[in-house]
């Protein structure tokens, strides 16, 4: 069963500066956890930051797919991805820093993350890591900004891979 949240809240260009999302993603979030678009507002979680803009308070400064590949650390069981949503708004708001093509960020997502961790995306989409990469939707959020403003929507998505022979969420549950 999918959770679904409805929120009202204006809109930044900093997501995790909107107190009700970024109070929601903390409430979320499970151990170590990689923001991999961080920004500039530091969660009050175990958080390892990575942001491309050199600018902004992050431990690396990667592009978001190179980060993934090179990762050699311990893997993470929460990992945050709020890229810009659209080319545009990357353009406009992001002083044209294009981040890397989406599906394979995804694709390499999952070398870093722990079996029965989640992955928390923001955007316009709610399926993003989907079954095909053994994941499994457990919450979706839709963040209200009223107006003609896109909603923001949230979603969690558990790693469930068929090969782990210990699930960690299942074991939790009992």
């Amino acid at each position: 069963m999918i959770i679904f949240e409805h929120i009202r809240c204006p809109l930044n260009r900093y997501t995790f500066r909107i107190k009700p999302v970024r109070t929601w993603v903390e409430k979320n979030c499970e151990g170590n956890v990689l923001n991999l678009f961080a920004g500039k507002t530091k969660l009050s979680v175990n958080e390892t930051r990575n942001d491309l803009n050199p600018d902004m308070p992050a431990d690396h400064h990667l592009d978001a797919l190179d980060f993934l590949k090179a990762w050699q650390g311990p893997k993470f069981n929460t990992i945050l991805l709020d890229p810009p949503y659209a080319y545009r708004k990357s353009m406009e708001l992001y002083k044209g820093i294009i981040c890397s093509p989406f599906r394979q960020l995804k694709d390499a997502a999952v070398s870093c993350l722990e079996p029965g961790g989640i992955v928390i995306t923001f955007g316009y989409h709610s399926i993003v890591m989907g079954k095909v990469r053994e994941f499994q939707a457990e919450k979706i959020a839709l963040f209200s900004h009223g107006g003609a403003i896109h909603d923001t929507i949230a979603t969690i998505e558990r790693y469930l891979p068929a090969s782990s022979t210990l699930d960690s969420h299942q074991n939790r549950e009992r």
